[in-house]
C-alpha cells in the first residue's frame, strides 16, 4: 500500500479522493438500499396494477391529486354517528311520518292511557286517517267523543297536521245475513255485544 492509498470501508484500498482520481464507487447499504428494493418492487414485473383511485390514474384524468386524508374540517369519509348517519337515510327516502306512526302505533298505550288502549286499538294509518278498532259499540261511541283530545295529542307527537281524522270501528261482529232463516231486512238481534 502506498502513502497516497487508504483503505476503504470494505478493507480494499483506493486512492484518495483529493489527488484528481474519481471517486469511490458507492455501495448502498442501510436506507438507500430499502428505497432502492422498495423503487423495484413497485416498478418491476410482478408489481401489481395500478389501482383505479390511485394518484397517478387521477394525474391523468383530472391533471392533479386530491388529497386521500380527510384533514381538519369534517368530511363524509369521517367517522359517523349512527344517530346522523341514520337521520340522513331517512329523510333521504322520505320515511320521517311513516316511522312517527309506527312508533305512535308502538307507544299507543303511553299516548292514549292504559284505559283506552285496554279497549281501542290503532289498525292504519293513511293520508292523515287513522282508522281505530274498539272491542265494543260503548268504546266506539266513548272515542268518538274523545277524538278531537286524541288528534290533538297525536299532533303534539307527530307533528301539526299529520292526524287529521280517526275512524273509530265497533268490534268485529258475527254476520247475521246467512242461513236459512235470514231476513233481507233484519237488522240481526237488538244488541250491543259489551
Amino acid at each position: 500500500m502506498t502513502s497516497e492509498e487508504t483503505p476503504g470501508p470494505g478493507g480494499e484500498a483506493h486512492e484518495d479522493a483529493g489527488v484528481g482520481t474519481p471517486a469511490p464507487e458507492h455501495h448502498p447499504d442501510g436506507l438507500d438500499l430499502a428505497r432502492a428494493a422498495a423503487r423495484a418492487a413497485a416498478t418491476g414485473p410482478g408489481a401489481p396494477p395500478a389501482r383505479r383511485g390511485s394518484s397517478a390514474a387521477r394525474r391523468r384524468t383530472t391533471g392533479r391529486v386530491r388529497s386521500r386524508a380527510s384533514g381538519a374540517r369534517p368530511d363524509d369519509r369521517d367517522p359517523q354517528l349512527l344517530e346522523e348517519a341514520i337521520g340522513r337515510l331517512v329523510a333521504s327516502h322520505g320515511w320521517e311520518v311513516d316511522l312517527k306512526v309506527q312508533g305512535v302505533f308502538g307507544r299507543w298505550v303511553e299516548l292514549v292511557g292504559t284505559e283506552v288502549a285496554d279497549h281501542c286499538t290503532p289498525e292504519s294509518f293513511d293520508d292523515g286517517r287513522l282508522v281505530v278498532r274498539t272491542d265494543s259499540t260503548a268504546w266506539a261511541t266513548q272515542l268518538k267523543l274523545l277524538a278531537p283530545t286524541v288528534v290533538r295529542r297525536l299532533n303534539e307527537e307527530l307533528g301539526h297536521g299529520t292526524v287529521t281524522v280517526i275512524d273509530v270501528l265497533g268490534p268485529h261482529l258475527p254476520s247475521w245475513s246467512k242461513g236459512r232463516f235470514s231476513s233481507r231486512d233484519g237488522r240481526g238481534p237488538r244488541d250491543t255485544y259489551g
